[in-house]
């Protein structure tokens, strides 16, 4: 007689959990390099977010219709609820990430906005009514002692800096709200199309915003461009499209635990191209990041006789 030891996912589901993982991870590293883009790219916190956006539609729309011709009607453009509401939140997250980079400093606003998995998990029952089971509570421990060490290091309380520490609070309930809204977007959306369509409310919110608070819209030099265009394809069509291609697959709580890697990422590419160091706490933040996501993760069903 089979005995069931451990009864999470099935055999065929963990190749699919498997790609899934792989897409977000990668997805997390891409949105990790934003920073850097930003950075450079030689306009206002505003105009980089809209341009991040928009400048990544043909690429999305491509594979909006890659997945067109893969599946008769399946990708059919059309806005509904989903679509809107996932499209409302992501502008929330990145106007009011930027507001908290304007009013309190990048340390604070990085970390404040990586609380976003505690809003998440705390809200996956209730909203999705996803199980949350003892190893995600423990990957949640481990991955917010991990962003505290990697980046709360640098964080700084100061009286001047409270509306940009509310500011990037607010962050990161939006953005847990996006994934939240993301999860059952997926069973009425293929990928392509729900971050595509999801994408023109998200632009055409943040092009009005731009026009209004930002004295340039466009870069000076092509260096600030490419940076650009950098931001759109590999932060936004590939960071927040991955994401949205594996959350048809993997559990939100279980999600937002990867995307604590986005942090692992910034400081790496910070290392990297900007020379920024990395200290002994943050490999240590680093370390208890994966070490969360590895307790985490979805099981393989074992069978014995």
């Amino acid at each position: 007689m089979t005995r069931v030891l451990e009864t999470e996912i099935g055999a065929s589901e963990a190749r699919t959990a498997a790609f899934a993982f792989g897409a977000l991870a990668l997805g997390a590293v891409a949105m990790g390099a934003s920073p850097i883009f930003v950075r450079l790219a030689e306009v206002g916190p505003f105009a980089s977010a809209f341009w991040r956006v928009a400048l990544a539609l043909p690429a999305l729309y491509a594979w909006m219709a890659y997945e067109a011709r893969r599946g008769p009607g399946s990708t059919t453009p059309r806005f509904d609820r989903y679509v809107l509401v996932a499209g409302l939140l992501f502008a929330g997250d990145l106007f009011f990430w930027h507001l908290a980079i304007m009013n309190t400093t990048v340390a604070n606003a990085t970390f404040l906005a990586a609380l976003a998995p505690v809003f998440v998990v705390s809200l996956s029952w209730f909203v999705l009514r996803e199980a949350i089971g003892p190893k995600i509570v423990v990957g949640l421990g481990a991955g917010l002692a991990g962003a505290a060490l990697l980046l709360g290091s640098s964080y700084s309380f100061a009286p001047s800096n409270l509306l940009g520490d509310s500011f990037g609070l607010i962050t990161a309930c939006f953005f847990g709200s996006y994934i939240l809204a993301i999860r059952p977007a997926r069973k009425h959306h293929p990928a392509g199309r729900l971050i595509f369509m999801s994408s023109l409310v998200t632009a055409a919110v943040l092009l009005a915003i731009a026009l209004i608070l930002e004295p340039t819209l466009f870069p000076a030099t092509s260096k600030g461009l490419m940076m650009l265009i950098a931001l759109a394809l590999i932060s936004h069509a590939g960071g927040q499209g991955l994401l949205a291609l594996a959350l048809g697959y993997l559990p939100a709580g279980f999600s937002s635990l990867v995307i604590f890697l986005e942090g692992v990422a910034a400081a790496v590419f910070g290392w990297m191209i900007l020379g920024e160091d990395m200290t002994g706490m943050q490999l240590l933040g680093a370390a208890a990041i994966l070490l969360g996501v590895w307790i985490a993760r979805p099981r393989r069903r074992r069978q014995t006789g």
